[in-house]
């Protein structure tokens, strides 16, 4: 019980002043989400029982709702890791990549079950390392070479990511209670190709051994990502202010932080919509769903607005 306790929230600015203030530094543009995937990857690692999605003897290896929720905040991890290489620190597509960023990113989509040779957390750990040295340079002001740009297109395209994140977990999620499903792979295009013939309407259900298994995952990544983007409404304030869209950022970290509430019951409950019992994977799916809506709008007023 005391493994699969869920890591509790913290402070987004306490820890970039923590982290800034082992080398003496100022906070400066990007600090703050440099941090939190810092902090959210340390995390993984060092919560009660550490990395458990690896563990190949007792009791780590019997525990299923842990590693679930690591791989769901790892997911988010490797998605913004890959932001930062791609779009967080470069001003055109033609400038170089960070070389601190260039170690990062490949190491945070190693193998995420690796037990030995090497395993999982020696990667991950070398990563962290990694950040931690960006995070410096960064934040000094006599080093020019590492660069952190807060700009609306760079934003946008991390948040196309977590958009399509948000949407498979809400389909999976609601797949709980099963469905009929109207088939939208070609979105109603009569010109489109399909590799094999596919069906009109499809029967989709979640397994019942694997419904606490998405519920859980999807709890890793909306913890994940409520921090995420708490930092980035720092780092891209003034960009949020231009486009007028604080308002949509914070009603997104609202809902995901409706989605990490406290869970009252030991066993994630499969009941119909309208039963008697609970469906808790359709309660997260709620959460998700409004969260992912409200990155849509997001988008448009960073593009548009």
């Amino acid at each position: 019980m005391y493994w699969s306790r869920e890591p509790a929230e913290f402070s987004v600015a306490q820890n970039t002043a923590k982290k800034l203030a082992t080398a003496g530094n100022q906070y400066v543009v990007g600090a703050a989400t440099t941090a939190v995937l810092i902090r959210v990857s340390e995390t993984l690692l060092e919560k009660p029982g550490g990395y458990l999605t690896n563990d190949v003897i007792p009791p780590g290896v019997y525990l299923d709702n842990m590693p679930n929720w690591e791989f769901g905040a790892l997911v988010q991890v490797r998605d913004l890791s890959r932001a930062f290489r791609e779009s967080f620190c470069r001003s055109q597509s033609q400038t170089t990549e960070d070389p601190d960023l260039i170690v990062s990113e490949p190491q945070f989509h190693f193998d995420n079950d690796s037990w030995l040779f090497p395993p999982t957390e020696v990667e991950y750990n070398e990563a962290i390392d990694s950040l931690n040295s960006y995070l410096m340079r960064i934040s000094d002001s006599q080093n020019v070479d590492a660069q952190f740009f807060a700009r609306a297109d760079n934003l946008s395209n991390w948040l196309l990511d977590v958009e399509s994140r948000l949407g498979s977990l809400s389909q999976r999620l609601s797949a709980s209670v099963g469905q009929e499903r109207i088939n939208t792979d070609m979105a109603g295009e009569t010109e489109a190709a399909h590799l094999t013939p596919i069906q009109l309407e499809m029967s989709i259900r979640t397994p019942w051994l694997k419904i606490d298994d998405v519920f859980y995952e999807a709890r890793g990544a909306s913890w994940a990502l409520m921090h995420f983007l708490l930092a980035v409404r720092t780092d891209f304030e003034p960009v949020l202010e231009d486009k007028n869209a604080m308002a949509s950022l914070n009603q997104i970290i609202r809902e995901l932080e409706a989605s990490q509430r406290t869970l009252f019951f030991p066993v994630i409950l499969n009941g119909s919509g309208f039963g008697i019992f609970a469906n808790h994977s359709l309660t997260m799916a709620n959460y998700i769903s409004r969260a992912n809506a409200a990155i849509i709008d997001l988008r448009n007023l960073l593009e548009q607005g």
